[in-house]
């Protein structure tokens, strides 16, 4: 049972453990960081300046890179780590959610990559503007979403242990 407990309190920890700004060189960042991170940037991409946002777009492009990376290093553990206390069925909905995060985020990587600033009028800016807005906010959706769950089921798992002891 001990073990069950170290697992589920490592986790909870974990996710809770949100610096001041995040590492982005880390090789694993965990659920929450990572929603951390992109929403600093998403929250940065959408209030520049329009003259300002090739740059931003880059610096954009960067964090989702490494939140995609954070991301996929920390659940490597995490799904070794819990898949003992989950169980089969509740896993696949876990690693289920894994891969609906990483398709998200690799939209709003091929979004950042494909859609061209320079030159542009005003209107067209804004529009393609818009259009990477939409495709990073689908990927935090993602995210927050699935943080939320993981939440919810360790703190469940936290009570089931803890009345077991």
């Amino acid at each position: 049972m001990s073990d069950a407990k170290d697992v589920i309190n490592k986790a909870i920890s974990e996710h809770h453990d949100i610096k001041e700004t995040v590492d982005l060189s880390k090789d694993s960042l965990t659920d929450i960081e990572a929603l951390f991170a992109l929403r600093q940037a998403y929250s940065s991409w959408t209030q520049c300046a329009p003259e300002d946002l090739k740059a931003r777009q880059e610096q954009l492009l960067q964090v989702v890179n490494a939140v995609d990376r954070g991301l996929r290093g920390h659940w490597g553990f995490e799904e070794k780590a819990v898949k003992p206390l989950f169980g089969d069925a509740l896993m696949k909905g876990f690693v289920g959610e894994h891969g609906e995060i990483v398709r998200r985020m690799e939209a709003a990587r091929k979004t950042l990559t494909e859609v061209k600033l320079a030159g542009l009028e005003q209107q067209e800016l804004l529009t393609r503007k818009t259009v990477i807005q939409e495709a990073v906010n689908y990927a935090l959706q993602a995210i927050e979403e699935h943080t939320n769950h993981e939440e919810m089921l360790f703190k469940m798992m936290k009570k089931g242990t803890d009345a077991r002891s």
